[in-house]
């Protein structure tokens, strides 16, 4: 339950708005002034609403001692400038009195929304050989991936995984199931890409002694193994189309049939299903089941490439150096000023699962103390862009102006033009402005701009490096 901290000088509107929060479900404390603010735990309130005009100290006074508790100020002087003011201070947003008790409300819910948003803890999981892990990363596309795993997982709703290989889509699922009401049930992970077309059915749903050739007993097959629990279908976009009936039928009335059997049985299994295919366009081609496709996308979890999670790269190659450091017994080795550089700019094709085998070589090819470049066998093509050629968008503009466009040049002014301005804005900001921050100008994304600036071989600008 949400906890809140009003302070207000005027009991009679502090009691009021008290009363309003309490029917809604808050759990809410006063006080009259900052000063009898701050000797609370301001850290402990998920939200601060305060007035403006206090005695003493004003409400604004609260956001450096309360933060990152955001702070929501009320005022009866609803002028701009103080509404402004407050917003740029640090204010997470202003009501102006006598405020709408359901404009206050649909506030406060919209700030403690984002506010979880942006402060879900990443989930413990014991992974197979019982040892516990955190995931890793703070960014903001995985502060919703946490949040999402948090909401989900309790409400035994079929869940589809989307992300590219290797972004550690296995690792969600088994976050779900261990968060879910399944907990202490088994979970069944399985791979559809790695079972034999032919063997993928008797696999999934049993079969009967003497259903084909070869089957000379009967077997339990993976669903009905998952029965009260968790069944993790990974690449599902894989699944053949006679399985997928099958599996639409687990889906839809909890009942399979063994291969060869007339018994129908009923199981109780929740599915969590990934894949790094759009199989909305797989559908339309005939290779993936729409029907299943709507089964599948109850709840939608997409899992970000990890070039696209900044910081994060570093944070995960030292937890992933020092387990690699463990296992060949290599203690003390750390990464460069130069290697750190090269594997925070690196596009990561093959994500985590990359990062982790580039670190493997890394621990193995290091002479000394320290890791370099060289150690971690990067491609250098993606690592460092070539300089801009001759023939590039500003030299073939360059030749325009000169007089040099030739009829070609002349169909495709407008797109050499909007080059010409993308490169001219790159160079122009980049030292003063993060890969994030050109992109989100630029009305693209990250993958987008670093693609932009391989073909137009702009390089990136290289930041102060830190000492070892």
């Amino acid at each position: 339950m949400p906890r809140i901290l009003i302070v207000e000088d005027e009991a009679i509107i502090r009691s009021a708005l008290k009363r309003l929060l309490e029917r809604h479900d808050y759990t809410v404390s006063e006080a009259g002034s900052a000063e009898q603010a701050c000797q609370l735990e301001l850290k402990g309130f998920d939200l601060i609403i305060s007035d403006l005009r206090l005695p003493g100290e004003p409400g604004t006074s609260l956001i450096a001692a309360a933060a990152p508790v955001p702070l929501l100020i009320m005022t009866s002087y609803a002028s701009m400038r103080s509404a402004v003011e407050s917003l740029k201070q640090g204010a997470v947003d202003y009501v102006a009195k006598p405020f709408d008790h359901a404009e206050l409300l649909e506030t406060v819910e919209c700030i403690l929304h984002k506010q979880s948003m942006q402060q879900s803890p990443p989930p413990d999981i014991t992974d197979a050989g019982g040892s516990r892990q955190t995931m890793i990363g703070n960014c903001v596309a995985m502060q919703h991936v946490y949040t999402r795993i948090r909401k989900t997982a309790p409400a035994d709703v079929t869940v589809l995984i989307l992300g590219e290989s290797g972004t550690g889509k296995e690792l969600v699922a088994r976050a779900i199931h261990q968060q879910s009401k399944r907990a202490k049930a088994p979970l069944i992970s399985v791979n559809c890409a790695a079972i034999p077309e032919t063997l993928i059915e008797s696999e999934l749903f049993g079969h009967e002694k003497g259903a084909f050739t070869g089957a000379s007993a009967a077997r339990t097959g993976l669903v009905e193994a998952a029965d009260g629990g968790t069944l993790f279908l990974d690449e599902i976009g894989e699944l053949p189309l006679d399985a997928q009936a099958r599996l639409l039928r687990v889906l839809q009335e909890g009942e399979i049939r063994k291969i060869g059997s007339v018994e129908t049985r009923h199981v109780n299994v929740r599915l969590i299903a990934a894949t790094h295919r759009d199989l909305r366009a797989l559908s339309k081609t005939g290779e993936f089941r729409l029907d299943l496709y709507y089964r599948l996308n109850v709840m939608q979890i997409e899992l970000p490439p990890l070039r696209e999670r900044e910081d994060d790269v570093l944070e995960i190659a030292d937890i992933l150096l020092d387990k690699a450091c463990k296992r060949h017994e290599r203690t003390g080795l750390r990464l460069s000023r130069a290697a750190r550089q090269d594997l925070r700019d690196y596009p990561w094709p093959g994500n985590v699962r990359e990062l982790e085998n580039a670190l493997e070589r890394g621990v193995i090819l290091a002479e000394g103390h320290l890791i370099h470049p060289d150690d971690l066998g990067l491609s250098p093509t993606a690592t460092r862009p070539h300089a801009p050629s001759a023939t590039s968008p500003s030299a073939a503009s360059a030749s325009a102006a000169s007089g040099g466009m030739d009829k070609n040049t002349e169909e495709h002014e407008d797109d050499l033009s909007l080059e010409d301005y993308f490169q001219h804005f790159v160079l122009e900001h980049q030292d003063q402005m993060s890969e994030t921050e050109l992109a989100q100008k630029l009305g693209i994304s990250r993958k987008n701009l670093w693609e932009r600036r391989q073909r137009l071989g702009i390089p990136r600008k290289k930041t102060a490096r830190r000492p070892n």
